[in-house]
């Protein structure tokens, strides 16, 4: 039984796609909804959002951020104030068009973001310079009628929170919009375990309306590229087309300078594709549901479910589960509890309390060791640190093995071909270039890494004129 548990996950390196969508469904993190691109986040997947969701969310409040909450529904003509915004958007927009029979006099778009409607409540709010910073966020979901969708991946809804600042000069917006990307990728490494590469995105691929967008981006087992968190300076864009103004230090009204950021569900994408493994997940422990699963061996035997709860005692600083459940034998449980990425396993069984002992099995490696129980919760978060720690190193060595240099289109194709993965090349930041790398080869400009290195040229990968970006 527990064999078949495993064997109906099917082999990344056979289908990965497939791979992935097992890995969601049978480790019960979603669902599909009766709408197409919509899906049920069901409790252990809404779990590890909540987990994810409470370390962003304590930093923003550490950084003077406060949380609000904005209408769902925005009329078609505030959205229509910001044309380069609209524009962005406009194939993916749900409309409401109707309430019960009646028509509505105007369409309202369902959102697929909240620039226009913040900006319009922050024109009426903000009238001097005292005012300043607006420091605010809120946790919502919105709705992108994207035309293929994959769980947690690229959702028709999804959940996301949106940070919305205004600064009194360019050089405070760009710092906020800095240490927001700087939050976004500390937290996605000392807690996902998932290592990030940051910088700026081209203008091709910047965000609607901004003047400058910064990014995070994962690389996956598969070798594709996952764009994590992204972080705008808007500069006055969206300040002017929604007259917020404010008195100034000197008396004279003045356009604020103006900030967005947001991070997704998709981070539990991330999470699936970057440590899963044939098995199922493997998550990390400080954003795992469940850290530490005990299953008792040989339960039926005097004293074993006893000694198993005097385990759970020992351990309830941790996210501790005991599964005591009859009818399934100890092989199904763990078979079932590796599946759902459970970081540490705990055994125990009538020779182990005999001998004052248990065993820790963890999900990472696999290994198994034999542990006193007279130390039992310093050992298990000795253990999840080690896990945690082997889990980042993991994957940032699993990204250097998938990260390779070009110097032409051809080192491109071949590179995608033989090791697909990140492609480190010079750039001339010519858009046509970048089109064409993309015509030709499918590949897309990620970013314009902070961390630049030296490729031994500096001519453009495409066309061969001077670049200074790698």
């Amino acid at each position: 039984m527990a064999q078949q548990k495993i064997e109906a996950i099917t082999r990344m390196e056979d289908d990965f796609a497939r791979w992935y969508t097992d890995v969601v469904v049978k480790t019960e993190l979603m669902d599909y909804a009766p709408v197409r691109g919509f899906m049920v986040i069901r409790p252990y997947g809404f779990a590890i959002w909540e987990n994810i969701k409470a370390e962003y969310d304590r930093r923003f409040k550490e950084t003077g951020h406060e949380n609000m909450y904005f209408p769902l529904l925005i009329p078609e003509s505030m959205l229509e104030k910001e044309a380069e915004h609209v524009e962005g958007f406009a194939p993916e927009v749900a409309w409401v068009t109707h309430c019960g029979e009646e028509e509505l006099a105007e369409r309202l778009c369902v959102r697929p973001t909240s620039e226009t409607i913040i900006c319009s409540m922050y024109a009426k709010w903000l009238q001097t310079w005292r005012q300043l910073p607006f420091l605010y966020n809120q946790w919502c979901n919105v709705v992108r009628w994207e035309k293929t969708t994959r769980p947690f991946l690229r959702t028709t809804e999804f959940l996301w929170q949106e940070g919305h600042t205004l600064h009194e000069t360019e050089r405070e917006a760009q710092a906020e919009t800095m240490q927001m990307l700087d939050i976004y990728r500390t937290v996605a490494e000392e807690y996902m375990a998932v290592p990030m590469v940051v910088g700026q995105k081209s203008e091709k691929e910047k965000f609607a309306g901004a003047e400058a967008t910064y990014t995070m981006e994962a690389l996956m087992h598969d070798g594709q590229a996952l764009q994590s968190g992204t972080s705008h300076y808007l500069g006055q864009h969206f300040t002017k087309a929604f007259d917020i103004t404010y008195t100034d230090r000197e008396g004279k009204l003045a356009y604020p300078y103006h900030t967005s950021w947001g991070i997704t569900t998709r981070l539990i994408g991330a999470i699936i594709m970057v440590h899963g493994d044939n098995n199922g997940l493997v998550l990390p422990p400080k954003i795992a549901p469940v850290q530490i699963v005990i299953v008792p061996v040989a339960q039926h035997k005097e004293g074993v479910l006893d000694k198993a709860y005097a385990l759970k005692e020992q351990l309830k600083g941790f996210k501790v589960k005991l599964d005591d459940a009859d009818g399934y034998s100890p092989g199904w449980k763990f078979s079932q509890w590796e599946m759902k990425g459970v970081p540490l396993r705990i055994e125990i069984g009538p020779k182990d309390i005999e001998k004052n002992q248990c065993v820790f099995v963890r999900r990472d490696t696999g290994e198994k060791e034999f542990v006193s129980l007279d130390h039992l919760a310093e050992a298990a978060q000795k253990t999840l640190d080690i896990i945690q720690d082997n889990l980042f190193e993991r994957a940032k060595r699993m990204r250097e093995e998938k990260t390779t240099v070009a110097h032409s289109v051809d080192e491109i194709k071949q590179n995608l071909q033989n090791n697909p993965g990140f492609i480190k090349a010079m750039w001339c930041e010519d858009r046509a270039c970048e089109e064409k790398i993309k015509e030709e080869t499918g590949a897309t400009i990620r970013c314009i890494p902070f961390q630049q290195d030296d490729l031994g040229d500096n001519k453009c990968v495409c066309c061969g004129k001077k670049a200074e970006k790698m």
